[in-house]
């Protein structure tokens, strides 16, 4: 592509939501990273929560075998395949002992991030309220400017083990709050969430009625008792949970999410998507079905993987003179950056341009991660010690 500047024509602006939203971090830092490595700087990337591993074989395998049926390349229902459906029901009953109907209660996504701008939109006129964490996954944040509505944190300690202070939420202006975005294991701290945390989730959106979100990404990794918000008696009449692939089963690219809750939301939902999209693709939903249907040998090679790169991630650490608990769940370490650090920024630029590693700040999860450092777990054992090794030295 030409990198020329075309000049629009005169009097042509783009929406006001557009001036409200900054380009993704990781989009242009990546960008970043692509010139470095072009330049032959040979950038070791520890930065985003992209899985590096392949699907199960036989996933691939059943993908492979439905797209050479030339039968399998029609536009596909946006409720997505029965078979599907199913499949995500039999996998929360399996895993998380919660019991769905196929037929109104699930319903398939294009990942979660997609999932993300629906709910907001579904559920959001311009100006009601919605309740973000901070530090959060950043996406919460530009999904509700999209969509015109209003920002309000709440905000994360790691002296409250990164669980929201109730106290103070109960002490907030909560007129107008319609929403409220949860995310545990939280990204991008890692804590669990504790059982009293869900039950007081369940609770509080139900006394204010206020909407809980919860995306629930992470529960498989590095986990052995996966955790749903929909295991709180009561919590499908006021939560909606999204759940991935991405990262359960290695399958980010593939975008296969869902979103589950109570026939009402799912059908709002549902109304939202059905103008948006077009269905997915039958050979990868497939495969989907196959993944979902993977026993304990999956997971339990998938976290012994991750728990022996996270001991690589705790030296980077150290070497770094941070902090982190290796208790954390996810695909990431989270570390507390020393106190004469500057800021995360700092020592991230500084990390990428003396060391050639590229880390991410806590800062662009929001101000109360400024003072934290993210580490992926994505990347091989031999990169990350060979990127330990150019931190030492």
């Amino acid at each position: 592509m030409s990198s020329v500047q075309i000049r629009p024509i005169d009097g042509i602006r783009p929406a006001d939501r557009v001036s409200e939203i900054k380009e993704y971090y990781f989009s242009r830092k990546l960008r970043e990273v692509a010139a470095m490595n072009a330049r032959g700087l040979d950038i070791i990337s520890l930065g985003i929560g992209g899985p590096d591993r392949a699907p199960a074989s036989e996933v691939i395998e059943t993908l492979q075998q439905a797209a050479a049926d030339p039968s399998n390349h029609s536009y596909q229902l946006t409720v997505g395949l029965p078979e599907l459906r199913k499949a995500y029901v039999d996998w929360y009953r399996r895993w998380y002992g919660v019991e769905l109907d196929p037929a109104t209660e699930i319903q398939p996504l294009i990942g979660s991030k997609e999932g993300i701008l629906h709910i907001n939109l579904t559920f959001l006129n311009p100006g009601d309220g919605v309740l973000v964490p901070n530090p959060g996954y950043p996406t919460y944040t530009s999904a509700t400017r999209l969509v015109g509505a209003r920002i309000v944190n709440y905000m994360l300690s790691e002296d409250n083990g990164w669980q929201p202070d109730f106290d103070a939420l109960e002490a907030m202006d909560l007129s107008g709050i319609k929403l409220m975005w949860v995310n545990y294991p939280h990204m991008p701290t890692g804590a669990p969430a504790s059982r009293e945390t869900m039950e007081r989730l369940v609770d509080f959106g139900r006394r204010h009625g206020i909407v809980i979100a919860h995306d629930n990404p992470y529960s498989f990794i590095l986990s052995d008792r996966p955790t749903s918000l929909l295991q709180v008696d009561g919590a499908r009449d006021i939560v909606i949970e999204m759940n991935s692939l991405s990262k359960s089963h290695n399958m980010a690219g593939w975008r296969m999410a869902m979103v589950a809750s109570n026939p009402t939301f799912i059908n709002w939902i549902v109304k939202v998507k059905s103008n948006v999209d077009s269905g997915q693709f039958k050979p990868m939903m497939l495969a989907a079905v196959k993944a979902l249907s993977l026993g304990d040998e999956w997971y339990r090679e998938l976290n012994a993987e991750y728990a022996a790169r996270r001991e690589v991630a705790m030296k980077i650490m150290d070497a770094l003179g941070c902090k982190a608990d290796k208790r954390q769940q996810g695909l990431f370490l989270w570390g507390r950056i020393p106190d004469d650090e500057p800021s995360s920024e700092s020592l991230a630029d500084r990390t990428l341009y003396d060391k050639r590693v590229f880390i991410t700040p806590g800062m662009i999860f929001g101000s109360q991660g400024d003072r934290y450092i993210r580490i992926s777990l994505c990347a091989t054992r031999p990169v990350m010690e060979r990127a330990l090794k150019r931190i030492i030295e």
